[in-house]
Parts: C-alpha cells; sequence; structure tokens
C-alpha cells in the first residue's frame, strides 16, 4: 500500500517571552487591622478553630503557662482580622469537659461556638473560661468537625480547620486516616497544625494530618498565625509555562487540571492562554495543599508535588513541545468523512487518539506509530512530529467493490502481498449483494454457497482495485 509522508514548517507567531514575577510583602497584622485581607469577589471562608484543653496544657511554655498564653495570643489575633469580609468563624475544644482522671474521656470535645460571622467576641469570651481537664482525642475531635461546617456547594465556600495543640493523639485514632477522609469528602480543604511548645519527637506525627507549624515561642506563634490566615483567605496568582524543546513558554491552547496531590480531588481546570503582552495569563490558586497537574495534551503531560508559595507569583514549569499531525486523503471522496486513525506513541500499544482523516491535530514532539482503519490496514510507523512543525500523512483514494453472490453463504476477501495471501474481511453471509470500500491492490474473493456441502464448491474470483474507480465481481 503507497501512501506519502511530508513535513513541512508550519508558520507559527514568535514572541519575546519576558518572565516576570511579582512578590507580596507577607508579614504579621497589627491588632488594630480592620478588612486586612483581600478577600473581595472570593467564596466564603469558614475557619473551624480546634483548641487544646487537655491537662498537658498546664505545661510551661516561655514566659507562662502554655494554655495561658496560647489563649492570648488566639484571643489577641482575633482581635486582628475582626471585621474581615466573607469570612465565618467557629470554635471547637477537646479535653475540657472531663478530668483525666479517675478515667480519661475519649469522646471529650464540643462545638463551644458554632460558624457566624460577628461571633469573634463569643470566641474570646469561651477562651477565658476554658480550663485543662483531660486527654487528647484528636482524631475524634477532627471527625466530629465534619458536622460543624454547614452545608453549602464546594464552589460557593471553603472550609478549614486549624488544630492548635501541644500533644499528639492519645485515644488510640488514626488522625491522619480521619484527616483525609474529610478531604475525600470535600468537607474540608487540607487543615493546619500549629503545635505548642511540642516535644520535637512528637512533630513527625503531624505531617500527615495536615500543614504543620512548629510554634517553638510566642513570637512564633503569632507570626505563624498570620502566615496561616493568609492562605486561609488569600489565593495566590500562579503562571503556567509549557515550554518548547529550547525552554521558551511558547506553546499554549492546552486543558489543565489541578487535582488535590493528597485526595485526587479536582480543584481546578483551566484552558491555557497566552496572554495579550505575549505571556502564559495570570490564573489565581488557593495556595492550600499540594497540587498534581496534568496537561492535557497528546499524550498528557504530568507535574505533582506542586506547592503554591502564598504572597508570592508563582511561576510551574512543564516541558510540553508540540507539533501537528495531519491525515489527508487523496481525492474529495466522502469516503474521508468515516475514515480514522489509531495514534499510538512509538512501539507502545496502548491507543492514544484516533483523529479523522482531513484534520490536524497537535501532538508532544516525538515518534509515533499509526493504524489506518481502511480495508485493509494501513500501518506507519516511527512518524516524526517536530517541533512547530506539521507532518502531513497521504493516503491514496480508495475504490470500491461490489460482490454478487448467487445464494447465501460464507465468503472472505484477500489482498496479495508478497505472493501470500492476507486477509482483509470477511464478507456478510446472509447477503446477495454488498459493496465493500477498498484500498488500490489486487484482491481475491473466496466464496461457497451456504447449500454446498462439499469444498470443491468454492468460487474464487481475482480482481483489482483502482482509486476511485468501482469494479463488480460476480460470483456465478
Amino acid at each position: 500500500m503507497n501512501y506519502k509522508l511530508k513535513t513541512i514548517l508550519k508558520p507559527r507567531q514568535s514572541s519575546l517571552f519576558v518572565l516576570v514575577s511579582f512578590f507580596l510583602v507577607l508579614s504579621c497584622f497589627p491588632s488594630s487591622a480592620q478588612n486586612r485581607f483581600s478577600t473581595n469577589g472570593q467564596p466564603l471562608t469558614r475557619i473551624l478553630f480546634v483548641f487544646d484543653c487537655s491537662y498537658s496544657m498546664y505545661g510551661q511554655w516561655q514566659s507562662g503557662m502554655k494554655m495561658d498564653l496560647a489563649k492570648k495570643l488566639l484571643s489577641e489575633f482575633l482581635d486582628s482580622i475582626k471585621g474581615t469580609d466573607n469570612l465565618e468563624l467557629a470554635f471547637r475544644a477537646y479535653g475540657h469537659q472531663v478530668p483525666l482522671r479517675p478515667q480519661r474521656s475519649c469522646t471529650d470535645t464540643k462545638l463551644e461556638v458554632p460558624f457566624g460571622k460577628d461571633n469573634i467576641t463569643a470566641i474570646k469570651n469561651k477562651l477565658k473560661t476554658l480550663v485543662p481537664k483531660g486527654t487528647t482525642p484528636i482524631a475524634y475531635s477532627l471527625e466530629q468537625c465534619g458536622g460543624d461546617f454547614p452545608s453549602a456547594s464546594s464552589s460557593s465556600v471553603r472550609n478549614i480547620v486549624i488544630l492548635i495543640t501541644d500533644g499528639i493523639e492519645e485515644c488510640d485514632g488514626d488522625p491522619c486516616a480521619v484527616s483525609l477522609a474529610l478531604q475525600k469528602k470535600g468537607i474540608v480543604l487540607k487543615p493546619f497544625v500549629i503545635g505548642i511548645g511540642l516535644d520535637q519527637s512528637y512533630i513527625n506525627s503531624f505531617g500527615c494530618i495536615g500543614k504543620f507549624y512548629d510554634a517553638s515561642s510566642e513570637t512564633t506563634f503569632k507570626n505563624i498565625l498570620s502566615i496561616v490566615i493568609s492562605q486561609a483567605l488569600n489565593n495566590t496568582t500562579v503562571q503556567v509555562n509549557l515550554n518548547d524543546q529550547i525552554g521558551r513558554p511558547t506553546e499554549t491552547d492546552v486543558n489543565m487540571t489541578f487535582y488535590d496531590d493528597q485526595t485526587g480531588i479536582i480543584r481546578y481546570n483551566f484552558m491555557h492562554t497566552i496572554n495579550n503582552r505575549g505571556m502564559p495569563d495570570t490564573l489565581t490558586i488557593d495556595p492550600i495543599g499540594t497540587y498534581k497537574m496534568v496537561v492535557h495534551t497528546i499524550p498528557p503531560v504530568e507535574k505533582t508535588g506542586i506547592e503554591i508559595v502564598p504572597g508570592k507569583h508563582n511561576i510551574i514549569a512543564v516541558d510540553a513541545p508540540q507539533g501537528y499531525l495531519n491525515l489527508k486523503l487523496a481525492g474529495n471522496a466522502d469516503y474521508s468523512k468515516s475514515l480514522s486513525c489509531i495514534i499510538r506513541k512509538n512501539e507502545d500499544m496502548q491507543t492514544l487518539h484516533v483523529q479523522q482523516f482531513n484534520t490536524t491535530e497537535k501532538f508532544l514532539v516525538g515518534k509515533y506509530d499509526l493504524e489506518i482503519l481502511t480495508l485493509p490496514r494501513i500501518k506507519v510507523n516511527k512518524v516524526d512530529v517536530a517541533q512547530s512543525k506539521t507532518t502531513f500523512i497521504e493516503i491514496p483514494q480508495a475504490g470500491n467493490v461490489l460482490i454478487a453472490k448467487p445464494s447465501e453463504g460464507p465468503g472472505s476477501i484477500y489482498v496479495e502481498e508478497k505472493n501470500k495471501m492476507v486477509w482483509v474481511c470477511n464478507l456478510n453471509s446472509g447477503l446477495l449483494s454488498e459493496t465493500v470500500i477498498l484500498q488500490p491492490g489486487r484482491y481475491r474473493v473466496e466464496y461457497r454457497p451456504k447449500n454446498a456441502r462439499e469444498s470443491l464448491y468454492s468460487i474464487e474470483k481475482l480482481f483489482k482495485i483502482e482509486s476511485g474507480m468501482s469494479t463488480t465481481v460476480k460470483l456465478y
């Protein structure tokens, strides 16, 4: 079977890309700040503080008792975010109702202040009354958090948990599994965990729960709260550079999906764009969590472990050099409308795409194997798709044959290749007349009437197919 393969340069507008990073200053927020966070136009954010009130909070930390300092610092910080738009807060405590002795309670947790827009005073008043008593049921407390958030569509609200603790799980629960389950259900984003004067041996226990911060001092605790709230309330900017073979971000017009790297939940979908300044467009991304990004080129490109740094313009670079593949059918027959081609990576049986003829598709630079679904099949291996070029694959126009049978019966068509009979297709045994579209070449049809019970009644006819021509084969 003959085909033509040629590669030409497809003209594309070239632009000079100047990569500009925008840095925002991240700092502590003064206690008098109001509307300090840029949330206009952003979804409602709900933040649930989960506060450790277990007996160990009597311990000393810096200039005083852990409990007193944590209450004071959290109270001051709540004042600093008073009046923030699009924000609702709630407060849950654990270890504050049942004494550690004579018997600890592993269900000692309570939502003390439900969600509301103006409840900072209520949270501060509740903080004043808390006295450390019991144990540390972190897993159970996190599980109860799932019911603390009012129901809402995921696109209209962001649910966030901030856990403040001085110790690890003491009730044989699995906080990591509970946190992951809440995230997979879409109830909360990845929680924040702030450790107060933690034993250093405990630190590795919290990374699987959420984003962990170790508050080793009072000043550090203040700074961490500011950073956490900044991440909770402010989306940040991201630029995705789809680089060509020489590292220029010139590739575009392809969809990108951002998944939560831990839970697999789809977080964002964007169609990549080059803006009017010739640069990849700026996206707004939630900095909470770690992402996996899939760029839906053919084949797709993945990048995992993406962390969005709050307070700066993030640039994510991905190698995605692409070229074009154009499939052409000689002539102008309507047959091209239904003709397609299976495309695979060279020496890989997985199907990447099924492309129609007389169309052009974009592929990553590389070599591909093509199986064109003509009769007989045409296979073209190691087709090279080059950067910013168009590779043309052209096959001749088909012809057709009308097979006329005297009666019903089995039959099949073969092509002659190097003195060998190669099967092409079977005929419909129940039809007396059948038209088959075939590529140019020399063929044989083999047939036996249904009622003939001996092979010697087999009928064979030789015929030739020419491009754009019709022929008739009578099997009688």
